[in-house]
């Protein structure tokens, strides 16, 4: 799978951001904006259900904000169609999923322009099913002693694609799965918009399925 390269822009880079939940890293995006750590706006709001708290948050916010869901469609292939047909609308640049359950087809044109965040450090305690609590509870479970979080590109499979960053927290002994969230949600509060705007200044290039930042490529 070719990935394009991505190119410096010379304005805010324009996102779509994807929700199921309560939009926590809605909020954190915004946060970032307003701190003028990460030069973005949010162009639109997709939610994949109808009651979901980020919709409500989204729009006292002012975002533009739409509701496609999943079950509507029969096919994987129309619901993604419907999705990137609304961001191509919005002139988004980049897809950013933020607790995005559903599984989507990414078309030729948004390839290497959709990206995604794992609460665990890829290729552990990942794929289908793996979300959210179930993530750490699993972390909890296996009695692992280092975790984190990864922002990926996505592809067409569950948590796959090339790896763009990943921070790691400790793991100890009087830890519960509750207290891993919020240490692992805490870097992913820095890693997804540091991947923006790695991505947003054209620092990011992908071969052979890996990610190089800012040259590394070229590193002996």
């Amino acid at each position: 799978m070719a990935y394009p390269i991505s190119t410096a822009l010379k304005r805010p880079i324009r996102l779509a951001v994807l929700i199921s939940g309560g939009g926590t890293t809605l909020d954190n995006f915004v946060s970032h904006i307003k701190q003028e750590k990460l030069s973005a706006e949010i162009s639109l709001v997709i939610a994949s259900r109808e009651n979901c708290a980020g919709i409500e948050k989204s729009k006292n916010y002012g975002f533009p904000t739409e509701v496609v869901i999943r079950k509507d469609f029969d096919k994987v292939e129309d619901f993604s169609e419907v999705l990137f047909e609304r961001c191509r609308e919005n002139n988004v640049d980049l897809v950013v999923l933020g607790g995005f359950l559903s599984l989507i087809k990414i078309p030729k044109d948004f390839l290497g322009r959709v990206m995604n965040i794992h609460p665990s450090l890829i290729p552990a305690f990942c794929g289908e099913g793996f979300y959210g609590g179930r993530v750490h509870l699993a972390v909890f479970d296996r009695g692992v002693k280092v975790t984190g979080c990864t922002v990926h590109f996505a592809d067409n499979k569950y948590d796959h694609g090339p790896i763009i960053l990943q921070r790691t927290v400790p793991v100890f002994g009087c830890d519960t799965p509750d207290s891993i969230a919020k240490k692992v949600f805490a870097e992913e509060c820095i890693a997804y918009p540091e991947a923006i705007q790695l991505y947003a200044e054209g620092k990011i290039e992908i071969q052979e399925g890996r990610v190089w930042i800012n040259g590394e490529a070229e590193a002996p």
